[in-house]
């Protein structure tokens, strides 16, 4: 059974110059990040001597599009990488095997083009809005773009230029680790004597998007309070390094009174499950969602990873990081006592059993991650999948890229 390669196409306006690119999800390994590796197929007799530049852009986007009035923007476009495609600068460019296959059956008119993202540039990560669903989302997005013109300075006219959104992402480590995250604290009382202790120990350090995160608390009641009940949350934790700004969102959450009441003297010791998903939260302002393209199966943002020997202040954009919230009720005079364990929520690496097991529980697409296997294109070219993205519809309504 031959196995088909799908290929994302996008054409200008005018239909004179088509992107292809065989993945829109680029992964960063930390140590390393995928390059953006694609083709451009162009109508030479349009060109009449012009040239077709390429480049990869990143936006971050701080304020609704909808109230960008009187000139004034609230987002920032960056450049990274600009380069000539056609004429073919580089004659000796080492291709990929999906550049290849796409040369062989596109012909002399397509031109290979490779675009590196600059180190520790920050994720695709985008900023849920409440009711909003108009205009570009709120946060870090980046998109290749060509444009015809006689030098790399000149005027871009929309006729002749087209964009693609593509993602920037992190994936778990192969390696989940053997470390249990836990957090013990206690609590004293003025007026009688004892303590209540709690202690909440996670069942994993690393957990996969749709999983289900297991907190077990163990208290010691040695006061003359009582435990009312239990509540649990997982926070989302969110800081954005261009506006020194940080905030915490509940993601999930369950309040029981199982085991409940603790009486002084007793103890409790019992796991709670929760599953922090995207989709439970669709209605909450300022979510950070993995960034999504069109309104495929969306994720919450990934938690920031950052390359051994480097802290998480070097990060830069949207950082993301979680933590598993228990509260203990004490009653009106006793208060309350909390603690926060931290843990990472990750996308399995493609390839993995976890990824497969994760793929088989949600609606998720897989990234094509067989570059370096050339027996896998060893059969005709008459494998490839298009997806036009000028001609896609859904509900009868044009997408917007």
């Amino acid at each position: 059974m031959v196995q088909s390669v799908k290929v994302f196409k996008k054409a200008t306006p005018n239909g004179k110059v088509t992107f292809y690119l065989g993945r829109r999800d680029f992964i960063d390994h930390l140590d390393y990040c995928d390059p953006v590796d694609g083709i451009i197929v162009v109508d030479q007799d349009y060109l009449k001597g012009r040239r077709v530049y390429g480049q990869l852009v990143t936006t971050y986007r701080y304020g609704r599009e909808e109230d960008e009035v009187m000139g004034v923007k609230f987002s920032k476009e960056m450049i990274l990488n600009t380069e000539q495609i056609v004429p073919l600068v580089n004659q000796k460019m080492e291709m990929t095997p999906t550049q290849e296959k796409l040369v062989r059956k596109l012909g002399a008119n397509a031109y290979p083009f490779t675009f590196h993202f600059p180190a520790a540039s920050p994720s695709s990560v985008v900023l849920q809005q409440e009711g909003y669903e108009g205009g570009k989302p709120l946060g870090i997005e980046y998109s290749i773009r060509a444009y015809v013109a006689d030098s790399e300075a000149d005027r871009q006219h929309k006729r002749s230029m087209v964009t693609l959104v593509i993602k920037k992402l992190q994936y778990a480590p192969s390696n989940r680790g053997q470390r249990l995250p836990s957090s013990v604290v206690s609590k004293g009382f003025t007026f009688s004597n004892g303590k209540i202790s709690l202690e909440v120990t996670l069942d994993r350090e690393i957990y996969y998007h749709g999983e289900k995160v297991g907190a077990t608390c163990h208290i010691t009641n040695n006061s003359k309070k009582t435990v009312k009940n239990i509540k649990l949350l997982i926070v989302q934790h969110t800081e954005i390094s261009m506006l020194n700004t940080q905030f915490s969102k509940h993601v999930a959450s369950m309040e029981t009174k199982e085991g409940c009441p603790i009486t002084p003297g007793a103890n409790l010791t019992k796991c709670f499950f929760m599953v922090p998903l995207a989709s439970s939260n669709k209605d909450k302002h300022g979510v950070a969602l993995d960034g999504h393209l069109r309104d495929e199966d969306v994720n919450l943002a990934s938690s920031t990873m950052v390359q051994e020997g480097k802290t998480m202040s070097d990060a830069i954009g949207i950082i993301v990081s979680y933590t598993v919230r228990v509260k203990l009720n004490l009653g009106t005079l006793g208060g309350e006592i909390q603690t926060d364990v931290p843990f990472k929520l990750m996308t399995p690496a493609p390839g993995s059993i976890d990824k497969k097991r994760v793929n088989a529980m949600k609606k998720m697409k897989s990234i094509e991650m067989h570059r370096g296997d050339r027996d896998h294109y060893k059969d005709d070219d008459d494998n490839i999948v298009f997806e036009d993205f000028a001609k896609m519809r859904m509900a009868n309504v044009e997408m917007e890229d």
